[in-house]
């Protein structure tokens, strides 16, 4: 177990949310969150022009996005496939 400020663990974070890799995670994979809100929005305009909230379809995210952090990777010493870098919508160098 590392005890000391001098000791670091090089271990790669995968998580959820664009905020993680920009703090230092490898690799975010989550829902559009501004997609997701204005989503959202269009639910709550709908129940205020006198929509029943129960007679509104239930609806799943249909946008994500895959964000990698390089600097991280280069910390690891890890090479990330071309294949995952094209498909990344964000690359934080």
């Amino acid at each position: 177990m590392c005890g000391s400020a001098s000791c670091s663990i090089r271990l790669p974070v995968l998580s959820d949310g664009r905020f993680f890799a920009e703090a230092g995670a490898l690799l975010t994979y989550s829902v559009d969150w501004p997609d997701l809100f204005e989503r959202s929005a269009s639910y709550i305009d709908k129940i205020l022009n006198g929509a029943k909230p129960g007679d509104l379809p239930i609806e799943q995210p249909t946008k994500f996005e895959l964000v990698l952090n390089l600097k991280t990777a280069r910390a690891l010493r890890m090479e990330i496939p071309e294949s995952v870098l094209v498909r990344a919508d964000k690359i934080i160098r």
